[in-house]
């Protein structure tokens, strides 16, 4: 099976080409070719951009089986690959996001029945306007169409509640209080990009996937005082967490909207049964703890030293721990 990847270096799919290069799949990745990180072993690549639809298209000359599509994130990125691939593949596989499910949920349990709806989040609606357009192609038999939302899915990065991971990182080293939206007791899951590149893989080439959408995630569920506690231990410290109202942190930076209501505020347990049923059941290995020490070794190795604060930011996260911290006293 011929795969190619349209991105392939990122920090959800970097693990889904190293998997399908054990599992025998021919896999090439289109990309600008500027990430420091070197292709999996077996890797093919063709530098492109993937805004050149001449370019696209020249790629989809070489036959392609399955294209999987990690950095397009409006109808317009679609367009393109229409035009490229439209006609030429037996199955485009959309990378959308389980931040386009409701919000508010109205069940804590997510599944790929749970509407489409995020009022808070331009990223998320955009997410699904591709979606429907890409339904709309699949029932006209323009392009066949697989549809995959990762959640919270990391590799080299903090899991954090707010943007800014390394940010964060450099906060918990330093003893400093470090903000969780509300009480840090909603529940949340993460999923190592090993571990969501296991029924991934399994999807490329896999009749009953067309025309259906499927989220990834790991089914152990924590709270936001557990991954913060997690990522602590990992740096070789304590997290001095501080919990603020969802209202009052948007109040202090309203940009903060799509990370917290738009996604992160709200407990998101998945059930995973329908991607069990097509992909074939999977376990998730690598644990929180085990995952935040992994990222915590490549911070120490590659970024840490190279960190410089963000004075402004620093001051607010400062204000806003100082002033929560002191109501009531």
């Amino acid at each position: 099976m011929k795969v190619l990847y349209i991105g392939g270096t990122g920090e959800i799919s970097y693990e889904c080409v190293r998997a399908g290069l054990a599992a025998g799949q021919d896999i090439t990745l289109f990309n600008r070719g500027q990430r420091p990180e070197p292709l999996p072993d077996g890797a093919k690549q063709i530098l492109g951009n993937k805004n050149d639809v001449a370019q696209l298209r020249a790629a989809a000359e070489q036959g392609f089986d399955v294209v999987c599509q990690f950095i397009a994130f409006t109808p317009e990125d679609l367009q393109r690959d229409l035009e490229a691939f439209g006609g030429r593949v037996g199955q485009y596989v959309f990378i959308s996001s389980a931040s386009a499910y409701q919000k508010p949920p109205r069940h804590y349990v997510v599944t790929e029945d749970t509407p489409l709806d995020n009022p808070h989040w331009q990223y998320s609606r955009n997410k699904q306007a591709c979606e429907e357009l890409l339904m709309q192609w699949h029932a006209a038999g323009q392009l066949p169409v697989t549809i995959v939302r990762p959640s919270y899915t990391y590799r080299r990065h903090f899991t954090t509640p707010l943007d800014g991971g390394d940010h964060w990182a450099w906060r918990l080293l330093q003893g400093k209080p470090v903000l969780c939206p509300g009480d840090g007791t909603s529940l949340w899951t993460v999923t190592h990009s090993e571990d969501f590149a296991k029924p991934f893989i399994n999807l490329l080439g896999n009749e009953r996937a067309l025309g259906e959408a499927f989220h990834i995630t790991d089914d152990a569920v924590y709270t936001w005082n557990q991954i913060w506690r997690a990522i602590a231990a990992a740096l070789g410290t304590e997290a001095h967490i501080v919990h603020v109202p969802t209202d009052t942190l948007l109040r202090y930076r309203p940009q903060w909207e799509g990370t917290t209501l738009g996604d992160k505020a709200w407990s998101a347990v998945f059930d995973n049964s329908k991607l069990k049923r097509i992909a074939g059941d999977y376990r998730c290995t690598v644990s929180l703890e085990e995952g935040m020490r992994r990222v915590a070794e490549h911070y120490r190795a590659t970024r840490a030293a190279a960190y410089e604060p963000d004075e402004a930011f620093h001051a607010l996260i400062d204000r806003i721990a100082a002033e929560q911290s002191a109501l009531g006293r």
